[in-house]
């Protein structure tokens, strides 16, 4: 009788278990570039070495994103997400016993392919257990996992990193990560496979636009479909939410790898206290993606049209996000930190881009057209690690912030202007 007759909340314990896991996920990333200036003294690595660490993630997580967005599509998520959150974790822990540049290439290679089916997979979860209206909050509680966490992680890990070295860091963040796949296995649940969801939580999830009913019949195998493939790449409105997540995501790999260098080597701050420094704009990127993850839904159930309510926080955070050019015409620590924090305020306000892909890719592709979007978003871990390595040899950081501020200019005119109206694609079956 509960069952039926009560309305339980289990979705909200699942985006729990979401967001947990994207502040593993985000521990693992980043925690290389706390260390980055230790590593490179111990190691006697360059800039341009360095950026090849920051970037060999990028080229393995990009290159996996198609496979790993098929893969969503097919496999069974607890069993899947526990999987790649102990073996990424594994990776993450041996990084603190190595002692050359390539077997850390090596390593970082192998988080990045393990990590690369992670935010399609989160889009499936969030697809199936929250109706459209519920979507964009959900997207962006599970995001600000990454600036949440790594507002606080920051300085304790630089802490951690004073206490017990590079090494010990990366060795207890490895640890961390295989304790949370245990977590997850043991809690996360398809909501057709969920025990203690209602009937009524369940017609909610579905009559909003969820996809309920995941079981497939053990007699059928579904096969993959090149014509289905092909459909991931054959729509303009597709790929200006492509584009327009490759140019969104250079700055948060900014932040996610040179920013700590920047803040030590060129500003010339004392490490403690980059730590603390560095988790000011994170916190605001956190504050950025929850305001529009919840005015996004605040405004479509008032009735605006998706394409102002989903769209207008992503334009406004991309605005704002070109500010991070002032910090090349000042020298004070407060007014740096301050064009920054702005700068990475909109880059949160920008981070629901998410959305586009749960309302715009055909129902049986979401896995694929996720793979495809996160593939092109992730090539700016690829493309801009590498590229500020190569402007900041001379130790001027200049340079790398005009670069990044020009790539948000175009993700502005891309979701703008190639994206078009927030609907979905339907194919025929």
């Amino acid at each position: 009788m509960e069952k039926q007759s009560k309305i339980t909340k289990k979705r909200y314990n699942i985006l729990a278990l979401i967001f947990g896991t994207v502040v593993i996920n985000y521990l693992d990333r980043t925690n290389i570039s706390v260390a980055a200036s230790a590593i490179r003294e111990s190691l006697d690595l360059s800039t341009v070495q360095m950026g090849s660490i920051f970037s060999i993630f990028g080229i393995a997580y990009a290159a996996l994103q198609i496979p790993g967005g098929i893969i969503v599509d097919k496999v069974r998520l607890r069993f899947l997400y526990a999987f790649m959150l102990l073996l990424w974790s594994v990776a993450t822990l041996f990084q603190g016993f190595i002692n050359s540049f390539k077997l850390l290439l090596g390593l970082r290679a192998s988080i990045g392919v393990f990590e690369a089916p992670s935010y399609p997979a989160n889009n499936a979860i969030v697809t199936k257990w929250f109706p459209e209206t519920e979507r964009a909050s959900a997207i962006a509680i599970y995001t600000s996992g990454q600036f949440i966490g790594l507002a606080f992680l920051f300085p304790v890990l630089t802490l951690i990193q004073d206490q017990v070295g590079w090494r010990g860091l990366l060795i207890i963040s490895g640890i961390i990560g295989i304790v949370w796949a245990g977590v997850w296995y043991a809690f996360y649940r398809d909501p057709d496979q969920h025990k203690t969801v209602s009937e009524g939580e369940l017609k909610l999830i579905k009559d909003g636009g969820g996809f309920v009913n995941t079981a497939k019949k053990t007699d059928e195998k579904e096969k993959f479909n090149w014509n289905d493939f092909f459909e991931a790449f054959k729509h303009r409105k597709l790929w200006g939410i492509y584009i327009g997540q490759f140019c969104m995501g250079s700055m948060s790999i900014f932040f996610l790898t040179w920013f700590p260098t920047y803040l030590v080597e060129f500003r010339g701050l004392d490490f403690i206290k980059s730590g603390f420094l560095a988790s000011i704009p994170f916190l605001a990127a956190f504050c950025g993606v929850l305001l529009a993850g919840f005015s996004s839904d605040y405004l479509i159930k008032k009735g605006k049209t998706p394409e102002f309510a989903r769209k207008a926080p992503v334009l406004i955070g991309l605005s704002l996000s070109t500010l991070i050019i002032g910090a090349n015409f000042t020298d004070s620590t407060f007014l740096i930190i301050m064009f920054l924090t702005i700068a990475f305020f909109g880059n949160g306000l920008a981070s629901i881009t998410w959305i586009f892909v749960s309302l715009t890719a055909p129902k049986r592709i979401i896995g694929l057209v996720g793979g495809v979007f996160n593939l092109i978003g992730g090539l700016s871990a690829v493309i801009v690690p590498f590229v500020i390595g190569v402007l900041v040899q001379d130790g001027d950081f200049s340079p790398a912030l005009f670069f990044i501020g020009a790539l948000t200019v175009i993700g502005f005119l891309s979701f703008l202007l190639v994206v078009g109206k927030v609907k979905r694609i339907e194919l025929e079956d």
